[in-house]
């Protein structure tokens, strides 16, 4: 499970212009708003992340006017998203640990999501059902869920100088196929899903004919790619009609994550669109700062992108980080 809320120590402390209330406070690779004089750099504290979903609690009730949502996939609770306050941007929430007794003890970097209650803020990625559940994904087969760069910092560090590459993140929902001892089956981020030629998550092998090319292709394989369309997500696409752009192809044999040229070929051989390259190279040497830029920007289009993905060109696995574009996560309305 995704490590939601941890404990941090506060990096910085810098002033925000006209303010007499408020200050900015690096955590991580994250900025967030806090009270003016509340926290001093080295300090530790409880850091939410964006898409925290807190349950209802009187030390949470500061946040009812602008965070409070109710609805039947996530019951009651404070939803924690990007904001802009004083013309900062403000990405998390960061509380004084005196706040939570009951962590008392916790060293820095510990995961309190559970003992705190929070959950991810879950929205439904399709507007309509994606076909029959008929159970958990199957043979271990992982679910793809790329890491945010400002809360993995030290992963700059580890692909420096390394051949890299960027995608475009596209808006959709993750789909998996696989081909494993001579069976095709489709799974969403976290299920199987029945064999019918009207599930949305069996759109892949019906629309580029998989039932006969993944046999022919020789080989126990699982391609994992994002289906983007109407009824999906936003469809920032604008897609008139379902599409599935591939970006990890596993050699399940193996166990390992093809390279990115290797995965193209593949791909290619299989008649499947992979996910836009907007850049590679073989020295990668990008700041924090300059990978957030690259992650603005829009799609075909006109609509703001999600953000870019970006990855160890030999070992995809090996280094894997998302950026996500701060002026689409400010204008999230749900």
């Amino acid at each position: 499970m995704r490590a939601l809320v941890t404990i941090q120590r506060v990096k910085a402390v810098t002033a925000i212009p006209d303010s007499d209330f408020l200050e900015a406070a690096r955590i991580m690779g994250w900025q967030c708003v806090v009270k003016k004089g509340e926290f001093k750099e080295g300090d530790l504290g409880v850091y939410f992340e964006v898409d925290s979903f807190l349950p209802v609690d009187p030390r949470y009730e500061f946040l009812r006017n602008s965070s409070y949502r109710e609805n039947p996939d996530n019951g009651q609770g404070f939803r924690i998203r990007t904001a802009k306050m004083r013309g900062q941007l403000s990405q998390g929430l960061f509380l004084s640990l005196s706040l939570f007794p009951e962590l008392e003890g916790s060293a820095e970097g510990s995961d309190v999501t559970e003992k705190l209650g929070v959950r991810k803020w879950y929205i439904p990625e399709t507007s309509g059902a994606g076909g029959t559940m008929i159970g958990d994904r199957p043979n271990g087969i992982p679910a793809s869920d790329e890491i945010r760069i400002q809360s993995a910092l030290e992963l700059l560090g580890e692909l420096r100088g390394k051949p890299w590459y960027i995608t475009t993140k596209m808006d959709g929902t993750s789909a998996i196929v696989y081909y494993i001892d001579g069976k095709i089956g489709c799974c969403s981020r976290n299920k199987e899903i029945k064999d019918e030629p009207d599930a949305l998550y069996w759109t892949p092998v019906y629309q580029y004919g998989l039932k006969e090319k993944l046999p022919a292709l020789g080989k126990n394989i699982v391609l994992t790619g994002e289906l983007c369309g109407p009824g999906i997500q936003k469809n920032r696409l604008r897609l008139s009609a379902p599409a599935w752009y591939v970006f990890d192809v596993k050699d399940w044999d193996s166990g390992a994550y093809l390279p990115y040229d290797q995965a193209l070929e593949v791909c290619a051989s299989l008649g499947l669109p992979f996910v836009p390259l907007e850049e590679r190279g073989e020295s990668f040497a990008y700041t924090l700062e300059e990978l957030l830029e690259k992650a603005r920007g829009k799609y075909p289009s006109g609509l703001d992108k999600e953000g870019i993905v970006v990855r160890h060109a030999l070992s995809p696995k090996a280094v894997s980080f998302k950026v996500l574009n701060n002026d689409a996560l400010l204008k999230e309305k749900d």
